[in-house]
């Protein structure tokens, strides 16, 4: 089984620039991430864009529903920001693709070298070959379906909400 692996940017893939002060993308980090945790699923990855979630526009979530739509997998992985990783999973969810889609980010760029994002990546390839088809949220070692979950925006954590 080989997982498709799609990259919409996100803090996941942040790099900071020291003279600025500021965040900005360079490239993905997720070969690195998966060489880093010893990975051995078969993955195809393709970046779709490099975007923070707060700049993502409907066009954008059209671009990677449309590639979750044609890919050959059954079973994917999308890296994205937090803060509109919901909107993304119901957007998904609501266009039942039957195949598994698990969407993952950090709340700390990999490259600052805390991240959580090795760990999330991690759990979202698990949780992508292991759950049935559908649209889910995986993060901290949690997974949520698309219709039950949001960003609590003071605890910083992904919760479950009623639908």
């Amino acid at each position: 089984m080989t997982v498709r692996i799609f990259v919409t940017g996100g803090t996941f893939d942040k790099e900071y620039d020291e003279l600025e002060g500021k965040l900005y993308f360079r490239d993905t980090h997720l070969p690195e991430m998966l060489e880093l945790g010893r990975c051995r699923v078969p993955v195809h990855i393709r970046t779709l864009m490099m975007v923070d979630s707060l700049d993502m526009t409907e066009p954008d979530r059209a671009i990677i529903l449309e590639n979750c739509r044609n890919c050959v997998e059954e079973n994917i992985v999308i890296t994205h920001g937090t803060d509109t990783m919901e909107e993304t999973a119901r957007m998904l969810g609501k266009a039942v693709l039957e195949k598994t889609i698990v969407l993952t980010g950090a709340m700390v760029p990999f490259k600052f070298g805390s991240s959580d994002g090795l760990f999330n990546l991690g759990s979202a390839l698990a949780f992508a070959q292991a759950l049935p088809a559908g649209v889910y949220v995986a993060m901290n070692g949690r997974c949520f379906p698309w219709h039950g979950v949001r960003k609590n925006r003071k605890t910083g954590e992904f919760e479950t909400i009623q639908p």
